[in-house]
């Protein structure tokens, strides 16, 4: 994906520890120069870039769908993707879809990045978090998976409060992951 891609590297300690049983087969991303690709790379995980822009969304995901399907993965993982997946590419994955959304859903859905954390605190909620999810054709619509939570404090920014969420990710992740190997 084209943010900072910052839970896979806990996925990657999990499974170094053997704290989840799991593979990283192969990560996709639409941004060439992205911090994700480059740090599968360097973790000799097979990094595929497939150009987004400009592209019909079915088109792209198909090519996504292939790709994924080419390393025999089981679950996929939408992290730092910032594209609205397609309805055909959600029914590729049935309950293989994931994503991490950085509220607690189903509040603030729908928003992204900083507009979240703004959102949040302009409600006045007293906690916020993430929310693994699943992935279906309504955007932030599929049932929870697992939820973090952290306290919003009364002198909390938007960038302070993204920041604190951030850092619950990759746990959330790594036990939605868990979750699947049951």
């Amino acid at each position: 994906g084209p943010t900072g891609g910052s839970p896979p590297q806990p996925i990657l300690y999990a499974i170094r520890d053997g704290k989840i049983n799991a593979e990283i087969c192969c990560v996709v991303g639409n941004v060439a120069s992205s911090y994700i690709l480059q740090r599968a790379r360097v973790n000799n995980i097979p990094a595929i870039h497939i150009p987004g822009k400009g592209r019909v969304r079915e088109e792209f995901d198909n090519d996504v769908t292939q790709a994924l399907r080419s390393y025999k993965v089981d679950i996929v993982l939408l992290v730092g993707f910032m594209r609205i997946v397609s309805g055909e590419f959600c029914r590729s994955w049935p309950g293989r879809l994931i994503n991490v959304h950085p509220s607690l859903l189903p509040l603030h859905a729908g928003l992204m990045d900083l507009a979240v954390h703004q959102s949040v605190i302009d409600a006045g909620d007293k906690e916020s978090g993430c929310t693994v999810h699943q992935v279906i054709e309504e955007v932030d619509g599929g049932g929870t998976v697992v939820q973090l939570k952290v306290p919003v404090t009364k002198d909390e920014t938007a960038e302070t409060l993204k920041a604190k969420v951030q850092k619950l990710e990759g746990a959330a992740l790594i036990e939605a992951i868990a979750m699947y190997d049951r």
